[in-house]
């Protein structure tokens, strides 16, 4: 009898950048923006942005991604401007905060296109969750990108009052599947938020290894397995034995 019976996905920088974190995909907009910055105060914005909107009630239930691309966009230049790391744009920061939001919403689509057709591969096959670390919209964004119907279980942070890397999410993830740990395998892109506490609860995981947030050493026997393309996902769940 197969061991596995669940699969456990992240969202963010998984299904939707294919592992590109989104501080990646955010600056690849600056830099063909020409915006004048040095990367260290855009990382500095990015931070800045991702808190606020964490603890405030910026991103409505009902926002799809452009709304939630045009908030971080804009919390970003504006925090740049104001704390003078930017002085002047070639654009209104309204308007290169629609540019870079509708560039990086259009990515998104191309890429959520082929991941969520990896996704329904899946579906009849394991018994399919999400847990992610967003603004209580998820659901909304999944069927903007045709992926709300793959899954059968979705743990969303601002939900449950819990975050990653609190172990906590995951276990309500494989608890929400009728599943053990033991019975789940999770996919996702950040080793210290997905891949950690997956393996803490005990999970099997595969790291989904691309641009990250930084290249500090880690233990790369931990995952059961890494991949830098998500297209990989169904060969390499074929080849682990379990």
């Amino acid at each position: 009898m197969k061991q596995i019976k669940g699969l456990i996905f992240d969202y963010g920088a998984t299904l939707d950048t294919n592992g590109i974190h989104w501080a990646e995909v955010l600056w690849k907009q600056y830099t063909c923006n020409q915006v004048d910055i040095n990367y260290e105060d855009f990382r500095e914005a990015y931070v800045y942005g991702e808190r606020a909107m964490a603890k405030q009630p910026l991103v409505k239930p009902t926002d799809n991604f452009l709304q939630v691309l045009r908030i971080k966009a804009r919390l970003q230049l504006d925090y740049l401007q104001n704390q003078k790391k930017v002085l002047s744009l070639d654009y209104p920061t309204t308007q290169l905060a629609e540019k870079i939001a509708l560039t990086c919403y259009e990515e998104v689509k191309s890429t959520t296109k082929n991941t969520s057709e990896i996704v329904k591969m899946l579906k009849g096959e394991y018994k399919l969750g999400l847990v992610s670390n967003f603004y209580g919209n998820i659901r909304v964004i999944l069927k903007d990108f045709n992926l709300f119907c793959c899954f059968e279980q979705i743990i969303e942070s601002s939900v449950v009052g819990i975050r990653k890397p609190d172990p906590a999410i995951y276990l309500l993830g494989v608890n929400s599947l009728e599943l053990r740990p033991e019975e789940v395998i999770v996919i996702g892109d950040s080793y210290e938020k997905d891949i950690v506490p997956a393996h803490h609860i005990g999970c099997k995981t595969i790291w989904l290894r691309g641009k990250g947030w930084d290249d500090k050493p880690v233990d790369e026997t931990l995952p059961d397995a890494v991949i830098h393309d998500l297209a990989k996902l169904p060969e390499i769940l074929k080849s682990l034995k379990y």
